[in-house]
């Protein structure tokens, strides 16, 4: 009989990297005979949820905007690409009512669905939630990164966060850095720990012609993927692309809040600068298909999967020499990448602004240099989600054998 697996997300399924994760993850677990049942976080109008093809009565939505939850869904950045509440700017009332809602929501999913192991996504506070409401069932805990951020934007919810997520029987993490940064944060054994990395879906993101010179890529062209947010470095692209001739900038991704209107409003005045919004896989692949490099000024990331798949469609990438980025995927990507020196930072995703002019000059030269570089070949295969969903599947496999 399949085992029945529980994947939990706190947040909307769709517009992030760890909605893309869990998406894929759930596609190649049924596609491996597996039994799912889904937990999101969801605005109350969205009624069209939909996560790795499943039947939409095996997901099961909690959903704010309405209610006792009459406040947007918070997102584990401070930026998200939607309306969403901030955790640092919540108040102890709110906090009440999420804590309740998610308590009550997942103890009914759990009693109904009866999982034999629970994979939550984020080391956050509805992870922290589920040994108490299953005590006797498996539970992977996988982290992205943005919740160790938020210990740091939140000190008075870490307390809390690290007491009930240290009880969960396994961590996954995207980075090898990130293996003692969690142990070490959560006073765990760093044998709970592994490393699965992030993968990319090749049925989408793939050169079609092979050579990364199809005949679909447009002559210096650059493409920025991801949320309209200083903490993505966007501000800092803006200033280095004005000083390169005849290219054209296409920007993937959307944003909420003053910071991301600023930054909508400022392009929308850049002539050579081309808004797509928020856009699906699909259509992220067929952008990235057309577009000489894929550029990723960012100040703070987990494993940056966008890089993975501009590289799969042909791309060269620029993007800030980042731990996740030069342990875990500079290996492998070498060929096409081009790091930019990251600046000496103020904090956890905050640049010395002191820093950022030089900063500024090393993105508008690398992404010339770039634009004149040729693309060479790579192999990325280990890297497919194929064979990160094996890494996953090993880890389920070995929680769930005393139970078989």
């Amino acid at each position: 009989m399949a085992a029945r697996i529980l994947h939990v997300l706190s947040q909307r399924p769709d517009r992030t990297g760890s909605g893309v994760i869990l998406d894929t993850l759930v596609r190649h677990a049924a596609h491996a005979g597996y039994t799912q049942h889904i937990v999101v976080g969801v605005p109350s109008d969205d009624d069209d949820v939909e996560v790795g093809g499943l039947e939409g009565d095996l997901i099961r939505p909690l959903r704010f905007g309405e209610g006792t939850l009459d406040f947007p869904v918070p997102g584990m950045s401070d930026v998200m690409p939607y309306p969403s509440t901030v955790w640092s700017k919540m108040t102890d009332d709110q906090l009440d009512r999420y804590r309740a809602a998610w308590r009550a929501h997942l103890a009914q999913v759990i009693a109904e669905f009866r999982p034999d192991l629970i994979h939550a996504h984020h080391i956050w506070l509805m992870s922290s939630m589920i040994r108490d409401l299953a005590p006797s069932t498996p539970i992977v805990l996988q982290c992205h990164g943005t919740g160790l951020r938020q210990m740091e934007l939140c000190p008075s919810l870490a307390q809390e966060v690290t007491r009930g997520c240290a009880v969960a029987d396994a961590f996954q993490v995207l980075r090898e850095d990130h293996v003692d940064l969690l142990a070490g944060r959560l006073g765990i054994e760093r044998s709970r720990v592994h490393v699965v990395s992030a993968g990319f879906r090749e049925d989408l993101f793939h050169d079609r012609d092979g050579t990364g010179a199809g005949a679909a890529r447009q002559a210096r062209s650059l493409l920025y993927v991801g949320k309209y947010s200083h903490a993505k470095g966007l501000p800092q692209l803006l200033d280095a692309f004005e000083r390169i001739d005849d290219a054209t900038l296409h920007v993937a991704g959307d944003g909420s809040g003053p910071e991301a209107e600023a930054l909508r409003t400022r392009m929308r005045s850049m002539t050579r600068v081309r808004l797509h919004g928020q856009v699906d896989q699909a259509r992220l692949a067929e952008l990235m298909r057309t577009a000489e490099v894929c550029v990723l000024p960012s100040f703070y990331e987990g494993v940056p999967l966008v890089l993975v798949e501009a590289a799969a469609c042909g791309c060269k990438v620029v993007a800030t020499a980042l731990p996740g980025v030069m342990e875990q995927l500079a290996p492998l990507l070498r060929p096409r990448l081009t790091p930019v020196e990251c600046p000496p930072m103020a904090g956890i995703d905050t640049p010395d602004p002191a820093a950022l002019p030089a900063f500024v000059d090393g993105l508008a030269r690398s992404l010339e240099s770039s634009l004149q570089s040729r693309p060479e070949s790579m192999d990325v295969s280990s890297l497919r989600w194929r064979s990160v969903f094996e890494r996953v599947e090993k880890i389920w496999s070995a929680l769930l054998a005393p139970a078989v």
